[in-house]
This record gives C-alpha cells, structure tokens and sequence, in this order.
C-alpha cells in the first residue's frame, strides 16, 4: 500500500493544480519574505472557519468567503508543526517562513482525511504526513494480528513496514529538497508509529496468546530503538505519533520497574492502577524537561487513572495532590481538580446532579424529573458517529426487551437542533425517550462522558452506577 502513495500524491496534485492556480496567484503578490500565506478550499463545510493552531494557542481564524475559500497572512510564525480546525475536525499543517500552501478539502466526516491535499511550499512534508497517518489507519488492524507471533518475528514485520515508508519518503526527496526539521517530522510520522507498536507488543502479545515475554524483550535487541531516543523533542511535543508512543514507552517502563523493585504484580486492580500511575508521573517528571511534553503526559496519567477507577478515597486524594505538586499548569491542575469533584458526585447513592435537557417537542426538563420514578439508564449518541448511532439503536431495542424493568432514556450530543430533529423522525426511536443537552461541555462535564458506550443507571432520582457500558454493564453473570 505505501508504494502507491507517490503515485497517489502526484494524482492529486495534478487535479489540485488544475482546481487552484486562480488561488496561487493570490499567494504570489509581493509579501516580505518571511510571510506565510496558507489558503486553501473547503468543500462540504461543517462551520464557517478554519482556525489556524501552535500547539494549543490559537494562531488565527479566517472566515470562509462566498466561495467556501479561506486565507490567512502571517506575518510572524513560529515554524515547525501546527494544525487546523474545521469544527469538528482537526489536522496537521507543516510551515515555514516564506511559505505558500494551499490545501483543498470535502469536510464531509467520510472524506475529511482521504480528501485533504497539500499545493505549494513544503507540499512534499505536509502530503507525506496525511499519507502517512491514512496508511497506518489502513495497517493497523493486519498490525495487530501480528502481535500472536513471537517478539523476533513480529519485530522483523515492523522493521519491513518501517523501511518501506522511509524509502518511500526517499524517493519522494528525489527531486525535492526540504528543511531538516521538515525531515525530521516526516521521519517521525514513520519512526514513532513503528516504536510505538513495539511498545504494545509485550502487552498485547500476552493478551493474545497468554505468554509473559517481558523479560525476554530487555535482552534482546527488540528495543534497540531505545537508544536514540529523544524524550525531549520540542519540535514533536504535540505530534500525535510521537505523543503516542511517549505514553506506551513510560506505561511500558513504569510496568518493568514496578515489577522488578515493588514486586507489584496485580495491575488490573484499582489499587495497582493507583500504584502504577504514582510511578510513572515520577519517571515522567524525572526524564522528560521539555516543559509542554510534560505536563501534558502528567495530565494524561492523571486523567486516565480517574477515569478508569472512578474511585474517591484517601489514597486517590493523594494521587490528586501528587499531580498538582508536579504539574505546572494551572489548568491542567483545575481540569483534574474539577474531573475529581465530578467523580465524587457521581458515586453510588447520591442524587443525580442538576442538568437540564430538552425534549423532542422542545420542552426543557432535567435528569432528576425524567428519573423520577422508577430505573432508568441514560445513554448517550451523536449524528457524527454513524455507525455508533445505528449499533447502539440495535442495543437498545435488545435491552428493553430484555430489561423492561429498566426505562432506556437518549441523550444526544453535540447535534445541531435540526440534525437532532430530522433524525429522531426518520428512526423509530420513542420520543417520549429522546432528548438532547443543548451545550456539548455542559453535559460531557456534569456526566463525565468519556466515551460513547458509556450509561448513567439510576433508581428514582439516586445514582446507582454512573460509570457503566451500555453493552458490558448488562451482559448475564457468568456461573462460576
């Protein structure tokens, strides 16, 4: 598959050339030569902007005009790595000073990624990236069939996929010369996403077959990559791949060292989940200095571990401090502070927070008034998740014939009102079970939805689980 990708850019390129010279002639007035100019088209848009990103920090926001066209002029860009949003959709654009780039995209959610192609200055770095990122979308399932064999084969299939993207990437350098930090993002878009399914290989090789080959990996070359690794990589902090492969690679170490000085074994419990996370914020703050890298892997491990264990007693509260004595940013500190408070709302027993929803013949109510009486499990769906929204109809209509005990309330998120609307007529969901949180952070931040299979079971007005599966949370009880 990667061998096809020049062709494929090329194509592309050809059919962009012969949509946009009308916009390259925009690019090419006279600007100082450090000016970036990115513009590009947007077909099939979802939002009236296009918001222009460094790490977190908006850059800028242009407008799409009549012609759904959109431009910035940047007169002082830090270069290296940034990405822009088309709500609800993000990727990544690679600039440097003096840069012309044009992008043209159909925002459909279906084709956002397979559309978008690059025109112009750093053409090469930027295509290459979103090459890269639809192929490994496209490999990883054939990946984790892999992860069964033992360490030295599954390492030479890595090895063979690394390679042949790199000499793709050679190849496409040809007749194209690029920056060193250019090249070094187009490496790591390989590179990382290679190490870091090395990473998971002792987890998920266990998973699959049963055998521990923790130890065995340590004295072998499996890891050899290890050596010129660069934990601190600033031009990376936010590239998802290296981002990635830092959160497996301290999951991984903290593991190893867990079991060879505490002798922690159990890691699936909650108390070895609290044990694991304590260690590997101290090896986090311990290795990496690059400041933004590392608050944000800190906030990662705390946000994961409460998320995972929805516990509220002492030794969590200390976990909590733990973060806010390393973190330092603020905001991260209150997320986490305000994702604990959350946690203890929402325990067994206590009353259902006030959230107030509307219904389908657009009434406001709240949680509390629609579970007044009785068992009720809140779900959740969204019209951008089509094939969730059609899987969890089918779920539904099974559990309440399997539980009529139990009334199955809809809450949607983040759909406009007239998407919602149309929807709810063209399926055969019942109304009367059907509502909608006007505000998206609102409702994922009062319920903590971190997922979509997630469900609020509750009796009457008090909460009985908060942190259930719509699907594991009522399968049968095993007999032992």
């Amino acid at each position: 598959m990667v061998k096809f990708a020049c062709a494929i850019v090329c194509m592309r390129r050809l059919l962009f050339f012969s949509s946009f010279i009308g916009l390259f002639s925009c690019a090419e007035k006279s600007t100082p030569p450090e000016t970036v100019y990115f513009a590009g088209e947007i077909v099939n848009p979802t939002s009236d902007y296009v918001v222009l990103y460094k790490n977190d920090a908006v850059v800028d926001s242009a407008k799409l005009d009549e012609n759904n066209r959109f431009s910035f002029t940047l007169d002082n860009v830090e270069e290296g790595l940034h990405h822009f949003k088309h709500t609800p959709q993000l990727q990544y654009v690679f600039l440097e000073k003096g840069d012309s780039l044009l992008i043209r995209l159909n925002a459909s959610p279906a084709y956002f990624d397979e559309s978008l192609v690059f025109s112009g200055d750093n053409d090469v770095v930027n295509n290459f990236m979103i090459e890269m990122f639809l192929t490994h979308e496209d490999e990883e399932h054939v990946v984790y069939s892999y992860f069964k064999l033992p360490p030295d084969d599954f390492s030479r299939k890595m090895d063979s996929l690394q390679s042949q993207k790199l000499e793709e990437l050679e190849l496409l350098l040809n007749n194209e010369e690029i920056s060193e930090n250019g090249y070094a993002l187009a490496t790591a878009s390989v590179n990382y996403t290679s190490f870091l399914y090395k990473e998971k290989y002792p987890f998920y090789h266990k998973k699959k077959t049963g055998e521990d080959t923790f130890d065995q990996l340590v004295t072998t070359d499996f890891y050899n990559y290890r050596k010129e690794l660069n934990l601190n990589d600033r031009r990376l902090s936010y590239f998802k791949p290296y981002y990635d492969f830092m959160k497996h690679h301290f999951g991984n170490l903290s593991y190893m060292a867990c079991i060879k000085n505490c002798g922690q074994e159990d890691f699936y419990s909650a108390e070895g989940q609290l044990h694991l996370n304590k260690h590997k914020m101290v090896m986090i703050d311990s290795l990496v200095t690059e400041e933004h890298l590392r608050d944000n892997l800190l906030r990662n491990v705390a946000m994961d571990f409460l998320l995972k264990v929805h516990m509220t007693n002492d030794e969590c509260h200390r976990f909590v401090e733990d973060f806010e004595s390393l973190s330092n940013n603020d905001a991260h500190v209150e997320e986490i502070k305000h994702l604990f408070k959350g946690i203890k709302n929402l325990q067994p027993n206590k009353a259902l927070p006030h959230l107030v929803l509307e219904d389908a013949q657009g009434n406001t109510t709240t949680l509390r008034d629609i579970s007044r009486n009785g068992n009720t499990v809140f779900y959740f769906w969204t019209a951008d998740q089509k094939r969730h929204f059609k899987n969890v109809s089918k779920q539904v209509k099974k559990l309440e014939k399997l539980h009529p005990e139990h009334r199955f309330v809809g809450i949607n998120l983040n759909t406009t009102k007239p998407e919602w609307s149309a929807l709810l007529t063209e399926t055969n969901f019942d109304l009367t079970n059907q509502y909608r949180g006007e505000n998206f952070e609102t409702v994922q931040n009062t319920l903590i939805v971190d997922h979509l299979n997630k469900c609020v079971v509750t009796k009457d007005t008090l909460i009985v689980n908060a942190f259930g599966n719509l699907y594991a949370s009522f399968e049968p009880t095993k007999k032992p």
